[in-house]
């Protein structure tokens, strides 16, 4: 398997604008291989695709995902144009996990969307989102869109773009196995990534599709001292049966440790991200990148 380590800000975000670039260029010259950016129209997280746009401008390397991008409420034309010239302008870079989105009444609000219709809302989006970036006329009847002839240029520089998903419910799952192209869970066990992973490969050969063994991954929340009270409070919550100690290692070596366990399980790809907005992204990232440096392969 080939090991890859990016870092990710999480629905957190950052707390000052204006380091943004220092973590952007630090990500760059420490050798990560991505950036991921998450979606949350009611928190201060930036816009994903507008700041993965700004981040591609000020690299060459840097692979530029989403974790997760919302589709329910989303039109898929306008997305798909705005997605293939990310892809486009930054040479192909751009990894793309999408969801449904948080169970929150404020998000379905901003999104305009109910809880009950973000499912079938994802289920009609995926497929029309691949056509829209490879078929030169596309016509679509679906319960919530109708287009006739339409083209949407520029094309993406990837033919297609994968789409990952995250989640880790069955019925999220299954899903995967039926229309996505890879996973990218978080708050996850090294046991509960190899189960899930099984699901979707089982999911995948019911709908006679494949699933590349290389496209399962997971956002690792890491601390440098204690988990914050804030944060263990919220995975007691999240998750109640999982000792908060077995989702978020503390230092580097737990880190490690925790990657090699995933590895074992079948996981490759992999976004780690801090606990806590370190006061400084230079010291911050110059000591994650000999671990980075080590682990990838």
């Amino acid at each position: 398997m080939k090991v890859r380590i990016g870092f990710g800000l999480g629905t957190q975000g950052i707390g000052d604008y204006d380091r943004f670039a220092v973590l952007v260029d630090g990500l760059e010259r420490w050798g990560f291989d991505s950036l991921w950016l998450s979606d949350r129209l009611t928190g201060r997280a930036p816009e994903p695709v507008v700041a993965l746009a700004f981040a591609a401008g000020r690299t060459q390397r840097l692979k530029l995902g989403t974790s997760v991008l919302v589709l329910p409420g989303r039109n898929p034309v306008v997305l798909a144009k705005e997605l293939a010239s990310l892809d486009r302008l930054s040479g192909g870079r751009l990894l793309l996990a999408v969801g449904l989105g948080a169970s929150d009444a404020r998000e379905h609000q901003a999104f305009g969307i109910s809880s009950r219709d973000r499912a079938p809302w994802m289920d009609e989006v995926m497929p029309l989102l691949r056509r829209l970036w490879t078929e030169e006329h596309v016509t679509h009847s679906g319960p919530r869109f109708h287009f006739e002839d339409l083209t949407v240029l520029p094309r993406p520089i990837q033919q297609p773009i994968d789409i990952w998903l995250g989640g880790l419910a069955p019925a999220a799952l299954r899903r995967l196995g039926r229309i996505g192209d890879g996973w990218l869970p978080s708050t996850i066990t090294p046991p509960e990534a190899a189960k899930g992973r099984a699901i979707i490969q089982e999911s995948a050969a019911a709908a006679d599709r494949v699933v590349d063994p290389e496209h399962f991954g997971a956002m690792v929340v890491y601390a440098r001292g204690a988990i914050p009270p804030a944060l263990a409070k919220t995975l007691a919550t999240r998750r109640p049966e999982v000792d908060p100690a077995d989702l978020v290692p503390v230092g580097p070596s737990a880190i490690r440790d925790t990657i090699g366990a995933f590895t074992e399980a079948g996981i490759s790809k992999f976004v780690l991200r801090p606990a806590e907005e370190p006061e400084n992204w230079d010291a911050e990232l110059e000591e994650l990148a000999p671990l980075v440096q080590e682990l990838s392969t």
